[in-house]
C-alpha cells in the first residue's frame, strides 16, 4: 500500500492531466451523440431567433443570481464571526465566482481570489477556508433542494439517457432529500459547539441562519436556472420542472467532473435530460456561456483592472519609505493578475473557437475588396496561433512576470489586427484591444524579471488549454460536419473555404501549443544562484563577529551562502523547491543585515520563489515585517546567563543532585581540541551509529548537525569517560568573541550510566563560564510559549494543541522540561514568511530540507 501510494504521489501531476483528458473525451463524445441530428444552420437560425428582450430578460436574471451569490458570502461571515463590510464581501464573492465558473479551477482563481481580499481585510487563512467551506455547503444546499422539489414536480417518469426512471422512484428519493435537508436544519439548531473538520474548526449556523442560507441558495439556482430557460426559444412553462433538474444535475456533473469552466459537461448533461428540440437547446446554452459566464467575468476584470490601476497610482503619490512598505503589502494582496490572466486565456479561447467557426459572407465580401486572399488565409492562422499563446502566456501574468506582460501586450494588438484581417470581426478586435489596455493601465503589477521559460504550468492551466483546444476542434468539426473530407481540403483556398481554414488553423494551433510546451518543459531551471563551495577564507571574518552560536551551520555544507558587500556580514540559505529558506538571522556585521534581507527577497521574488526566515530573533522581526512576511511563533530558546550560573540553588537541586550520583558512578569530563578529534572520531562514531540505531533516528540536516568526520572534526569535542572508555560526547559550538557556547550532536551508549547527560552538560557549562563566555544556549524547545487563548490566532491555537497533546508524534512537552532542570530564561524565535497555504507549502519543504542530511564523508 506504501508503494502504491508513493506512486501516486510521484505521478500524480500525468494521472491528473490524464483524468482530465478522459472526462473531456467523455464529455465531447456525448455531445457528439446528442448533436449528431443537427446542423450548424439550425443552431444558428436558432441563435438569430433568441429575442432582444429575451437577452435583457437573461442579463436580469444573471444579475440577481450573481447578487444573491454575494449573500453566500455575507453569511458565512456572519456565521463564523467576522463580519465585514458588504462591498467587501460582495467583491470576493463576485469576482471568485466568476473566475472559477469560467476556468473552473476553484481553488486557484476563486479561493485565490477569496483570500486575496479577505486576508488584506483583517482575516486569516483559517477564517477564509471557513467561509468558502461554509459558501460550498450553501451551494450544494440549494442545488439539492432545488433538484429535489423538480422531482417532486414533475408528474411523469424521468428518460435520462436511455435510463427510465419511474415517477415513484423519483418521488421517493426527492422526499428522503427534503427530509435530510430539514434534518440538517434541526441539527444546526440544536448543535453545542462548533464541527471540527480535520483540524479546522467550523461554526454551525443557528436554524434561522440555516433556513436563509437554503433560501438564498434556492434563489440563486432557480435565477440561474431562469438565465437559460429565458434563452430557450418557446418554452413551454410547463416543461420548467424538467428544465429545473436538468439544469441542476447538470451543474453537479459539471463540478464533480472538474473539467475547466464544466465545458461540454454541463451542455451534455443538460440537453440529454431536457426534452424539446436541441438545437434550440444547444442554440440557449451557447447563448447562456456568453451571457452568464463570460459577461460577469468581463465586468468583474474590469472592476478588478481599474481598482488596481487606481491603487498604484495612489501609491505613487505617498513618501517612498511609506510606498515601499503599501506597494510590497499591494502587490502581495492584489488580484488584478489572477483576473487578467483569466481574462487574457478566455481571450486566447475567444480566437481560437472564432477560428473554427464560419465567417460571415457578408463581411467576407466587403474584406476581400480591400485585402488580397492570401493575407486573408495568413491571417487567420495567425490568429489561431496568437489565440495559442495568450493561452500558454496566461499562466505568466498570474505569476506577475514583466515578460509575459510585454509578450500579451503585443499579442493582443496583434490578434485584433488579424481579427480584423480575417473577417472583419470588430467584436474581437474590440475585446482585445480592451485587455491589452487594462494591461497597460496595470502595468505596474506585472513587476517580476523573470524568463518565461522558469513558469511552472500546474496540471490544472494545461487542463484548461486542452478543453480549450478540444472545445474549438469539435466545434469545427460540428460546423463543417456537411463538408466531405478529402485530402485536397488542406490545399484549398477560397473567399468561402471556412472548413479548410479550419483545418489549417487548428493545425497551427496544435504544433504551437507543442511546441510550446516543449520549450516549457525541456527549457533551462529556473534560475538560482550558483550553489558552488565557498572558499574558507571568506566565512572566517563574518564568524569573527558573529555572537550566536547557530552560526556554525556554516559547516553542515547543506545551505548556500550570500555576502554583503564588504564580506562582513552572510545569511545562509536553501532553495527547495519554489522555497527560499534562510536559517537563522544573518551572521556578522548588524549594519548589513538589511541589505543582505531584502536582496534575498528580491533574488525569491524574481525567481517566483516564496521567503521563510526560520528561526529568527527579535533582532529580525521589525525587517521582516517591513519587507511584507508573516510572523508566525516558533518557540522559545533556553539560555543561561553563565556569569551568574551556580549549581548551589535551590532551583537547579535535582539538577545538582544527578551530577553528583553520576561522578560517584566513576564518571569524568574531557575536553578533546578539534585538532586531535581525529584520535578518537573511530569510537565516537561507534557511539553515534549505536544511538541512532536504538532511537531509529535518522540524521537530519539543514537546521541540525549531523555526524560526519570531517564536520566533527572542526569543533571540540566534550567527552563523558568511564574510566578510559567513551560513553557520551557532544561537539561543541563557540563563538570566537565568547558571547555564546552551546552544543550540537549529543550522543550516547546504550548502555551510560544513569544521569550521563545531566553530568556532560553542566560540566560543559562550568568549562565554558571558565573561560569567560557570557551565555550558554540550550537549544530551542518548539511550540514553546505560545498561547493557545480563545481569541489567539488560528495557528497559536493549533500550535498551542500540538505542543499540550501532541506528546506521540513529538516529545514538545517532554523537550522543555528536560532544559527547565537548568532554570534558563526564554528567548522568543521566529518564523517569518508568505501567508495562508504558500506557508504550509514553505513549511513542508523546510521539513523536507531538515529530514535529508547532506552525505556522510
Amino acid at each position: 500500500m506504501r508503494e502504491w501510494r508513493a506512486m501516486v504521489a510521484r505521478y500524480r501531476t500525468p494521472l491528473s492531466i490524464l483524468a482530465v483528458l478522459v472526462l473531456i473525451a467523455l464529455g465531447f463524445v456525448a455531445m457528439q451523440q446528442l448533436t449528431r441530428e443537427l446542423h450548424f444552420s439550425q443552431v444558428r437560425a436558432a441563435l438569430h431567433a433568441v429575442s432582444a428582450w429575451q437577452i435583457i430578460l437573461s442579463i436580469a436574471f444573471t444579475a440577481l443570481s450573481y447578487l444573491t451569490l454575494t449573500g453566500y458570502d455575507v453569511l458565512a461571515l456572519r456565521i463564523i464571526g467576522r463580519p465585514l463590510r458588504w462591498r467587501i464581501a460582495a467583491l470576493a464573492s463576485f469576482t471568485s465566482y466568476t473566475l472559477s465558473h469560467n476556468l473552473g479551477l476553484s481553488l486557484l482563481t476563486g479561493g485565490s481570489a477569496r483570500y486575496r481580499i479577505y486576508t488584506a481585510n483583517g482575516l486569516d487563512g483559517p477564517d477564509v477556508a471557513r467561509v468558502i467551506g461554509i459558501a460550498s455547503a450553501t451551494f450544494w444546499s440549494g442545488v439539492v433542494t432545488v433538484a429535489a422539489v423538480a422531482l417532486l414536480a414533475r408528474p411523469g417518469p424521468i428518460d435520462l439517457a436511455g435510463l427510465t426512471i419511474p415517477a415513484a422512484a423519483s418521488h421517493a428519493v426527492a422526499a428522503i432529500i427534503l427530509v435530510v435537508v430539514a434534518a440538517l436544519v434541526m441539527l444546526c439548531g440544536g448543535a453545542k459547539g462548533p464541527l471540527r473538520v480535520w483540524r479546522l474548526s467550523v461554526p454551525l449556523p443557528s436554524a434561522g441562519q440555516a433556513l436563509s442560507q437554503i433560501a438564498l441558495a434556492v434563489l440563486d439556482t432557480s435565477a440561474a436556472a431562469a438565465a437559460l430557460f429565458v434563452l430557450v426559444q418557446g418554452a413551454d412553462p410547463a416543461l420548467l420542472p424538467a428544465f429545473i433538474l436538468a439544469y441542476a444535475l447538470g451543474i453537479v456533473a459539471a463540478v464533480l467532473a472538474h473539467v475547466p469552466g464544466g465545458i461540454g459537461v454541463f451542455e451534455a448533461v443538460v440537453m440529454a435530460v431536457l426534452p424539446g428540440d436541441r438545437s434550440i437547446a444547444f442554440a440557449a446554452l451557447i447563448a447562456y456561456r456568453v451571457i452568464y459566464y463570460l459577461l460577469p467575468l468581463a465586468v468583474a476584470v474590469a472592476i478588478l483592472a481599474w481598482r488596481e490601476g487606481v491603487r498604484r497610482r495612489h501609491l505613487l503619490d505617498t513618501p517612498f519609505s511609506a510606498r515601499l512598505i503599501r506597494d510590497g503589502r499591494a502587490v502581495a494582496n492584489g488580484i488584478a493578475p489572477l483576473a487578467l490572466s483569466t481574462a487574457t486565456f478566455m481571450g486566447g479561447a475567444m480566437l481560437l473557437l472564432s477560428d473554427s467557426l464560419p465567417s460571415l459572407h457578408a463581411r467576407m465580401g466587403v474584406l476581400v475588396a480591400i485585402v488580397p486572399l492570401p493575407f486573408i488565409e495568413a491571417s487567420h492562422i495567425a490568429a489561431s496561433l496568437v489565440g495559442t499563446g495568450l493561452l500558454l502566456l496566461a499562466p505568466g501574468l498570474y505569476r506577475r512576470l514583466d515578460g509575459a506582460f510585454v509578450a500579451t501586450r503585443a499579442l493582443l494588438l496583434a490578434g485584433a489586427a488579424f481579427s480584423l484581417a480575417k473577417g472583419i470581426d470588430y467584436e474581437e478586435a474590440i475585446a482585445c484591444l480592451t485587455l491589452a489596455a487594462m494591461l497597460q493601465w496595470t502595468r505596474g503589477a506585472f513587476y517580476r524579471r523573470s524568463a518565461l521559460t522558469q513558469v511552472r504550468l500546474s496540471a490544472g492551466w494545461f487542463s484548461a488549454v486542452l478543453v480549450v483546444l478540444a472545445a474549438a476542434v469539435w466545434i469545427g468539426l460540428f460546423a463543417y460536419r456537411r463538408v466531405p473530407y478529402a485530402d485536397d481540403l488542406w490545399w484549398h483556398f477560397a473567399l468561402k473555404g471556412d472548413a479548410p481554414r479550419f483545418l489549417r488553423g487548428m493545425l497551427a494551433a496544435t504544433v504551437a501549443l507543442i511546441a510550446g510546451l516543449a520549450w516549457w518543459w525541456m527549457g533551462p531551471a529556473p534560475t538560482v544562484p550558483d550553489d558552488q563551495p565557498v572558499d574558507p577564507a571568506t566565512l572566517d571574518r563574518p564568524l569573527a563577529l558573529a555572537d550566536r552560536t547557530d552560526a556554525m551551520l556554516v559547516h553542515t555544507g547543506d545551505k548556500r551562502m550570500l555576502f554583503d558587500d564588504s564580506g562582513d556580514a552572510m545569511l545562509m540559505y536553501q532553495i527547495r523547491g519554489a522555497s527560499w529558506i534562510v536559517m537563522g538571522d544573518p551572521v556578522g556585521d548588524a549594519a548589513a543585515w538589511p541589505d543582505l534581507l531584502w536582496r534575498i527577497r528580491d533574488l525569491a521574488d524574481q525567481a517566483q520563489g516564496r521567503l521563510l526566515l526560520y528561526q529568527v530573533t527579535n533582532r529580525v522581526l521589525e525587517l521582516a515585517i517591513g519587507m511584507g512576511l508573516h510572523i508566525v511563533k516558533y518557540g522559545e530558546e533556553a539560555i543561561i546567563d553563565l556569569p551568574d550560573f551556580t549549581l548551589d540553588t535551590p532551583r537547579l537541586r535535582s539538577l545538582r543532585k544527578s551530577e553528583r550520583a553520576a561522578a560517584r558512578r566513576g564518571l569524568s569530563f574531557r575536553i578533546v581540541p578539534a585538532a586531535a578529534v581525529a584520535v578518537v572520531i573511530d569510537e565516537l562514531e561507534a557511539i553515534s551509529r549505536e544511538w541512532m540505531d536504538d532511537k531509529g533516528h535518522a540524521e537530519k540536516g539543514f537546521s541540525l548537525g549531523h555526524f560526519a568526520r570531517d564536520y566533527m572534526e572542526r569543533f571540540d569535542v566534550a567527552l563523558v569517560m568511564e574510566g578510559e572508555r567513551i560513553v557520551a560526547f557532544a561537539n561543541l559550538w563557540l563563538t570566537d568573541n565568547h558571547a555564546e557556547a552551546s552544543v550540537d550532536l549529543m550522543r550516547h551508549r546504550n548502555d551510560a550510566p544513569h544521569g550521563t547527560m545531566d553530568y556532560l552538560f553542566v560540566h560543559i557549562i562550568q568549562w565554558a563560564q571558565q573561560r569567560g563566555y557570557q551565555r550558554f544556549s540550550l537549544g530551542i524547545a518548539p511550540l514553546s510559549g505560545i498561547s493557545g487563548r480563545r481569541l489567539a490566532p488560528a495557528w497559536a491555537r493549533a500550535a498551542s494543541l500540538v505542543f499540550n497533546h501532541g506528546e506521540r508524534l513529538y516529545g514538545f512537552r517532554g523537550l522543555r522540561s528536560y532544559k527547565e532542570k537548568f532554570a534558563p530564561r526564554w528567548e522568543p524565535r521566529y518564523i517569518a514568511g508568505p501567508k495562508g497555504i504558500a506557508l504550509v507549502r514553505a513549511l513542508r519543504d523546510l521539513s523536507r530540507l531538515i529530514g535529508r542530511a547532506p552525505a556522510a564523508s
